[in-house]
């Protein structure tokens, strides 16, 4: 039986879309999760919300307590998870409001674990593969979802992931775009990588809310602007995540 995991981005720190939810705390070995976790169903779909930067964004995601909050889910018995997150376009034809379902990911942040094992056991080493640290049965049931549902989609994108809590310099999104990356945040890695090691498919909603600074044209990425494209759209995600999640077996 499915339990799906829904980690809340920015602008999805307070989604009212569970049925008769209820709060629980899970505690982990590594610390406090972000938020309690909110439990309840999606269309007869046991669902489980934790809000990445707290209820009301108050972690920077440098601090956001990665290790923790996957643990959790994985405590919980979620058995997959969909992570969503605001994310710039490095790409124009990624045009505001669109939707992103990433395949691949640059990890470009320096400052935090990335991983549970910090030791092995003797004689069982842990090398977690990542050459497609995207579950592809999932990125596949969202993007025909909401292509069903008419939304602007890509089906897939190369997510690179800084540090933060600082926007890009005009010279590193520059940059980012050489590399191949189509679409930047603050957010995915290491939670992607976590996930991947405690064996928990996952995958991103993304929704592009800005042209990070690349673009001479266009004023440069401001917070103000993200979450203003992001509540603008925001119903666009949630019909999707309840598009989804009942078809997760």
């Amino acid at each position: 039986m499915a339990k799906i995991a829904i980690i809340g981005g920015s602008g999805l720190e307070n989604p009212g879309i569970l049925g008769s939810p209820e709060e629980k705390i899970v505690e982990t070995p590594y610390g406090k999760t972000s938020s309690p976790l909110l439990c309840g169903k999606i269309s007869g779909t046991d669902v489980v919300i934790l809000s990445r930067h707290g209820r009301q964004h108050t972690i920077p995601p440098t601090q956001v307590n990665n290790r923790a909050n996957i643990y959790a889910l994985q405590k919980s018995g979620c058995t997959h998870i969909i992570a969503t997150s605001a994310c710039g376009s490095l790409r124009e034809e990624i045009g505001r409001g669109d939707i992103v379902i990433p395949d691949q990911l640059i990890d470009f942040t320096f400052h935090r674990i990335k991983t549970f094992f910090e030791e092995f056991e003797p004689g069982k080493m842990r090398h977690t593969a990542m050459a497609d640290p995207f579950s592809n049965d999932l990125r596949q049931l969202i993007v025909s979802a909401a292509r069903d549902k008419g939304m602007p989609v890509h089906d897939k994108g190369t997510l690179l992931t800084i540090e933060g809590p600082r926007f890009s310099t005009r010279a590193e999104s520059k940059m980012f775009r050489l590399w191949g990356a189509d679409i930047i945040n603050m957010s995915v890695a290491p939670e992607a990588i976590l996930a991947n090691e405690a064996g928990i498919p996952y995958a991103v909603i993304a929704m592009s809310t800005d042209y990070d600074c690349w673009k001479d044209d266009e004023d440069p990425v401001s917070w103000e602007n993200v979450i203003a494209v992001f509540n603008e759209n925001v119903n666009r995600v949630l019909k999707l995540l309840m598009e989804v999640i009942p078809g997760i077996i």
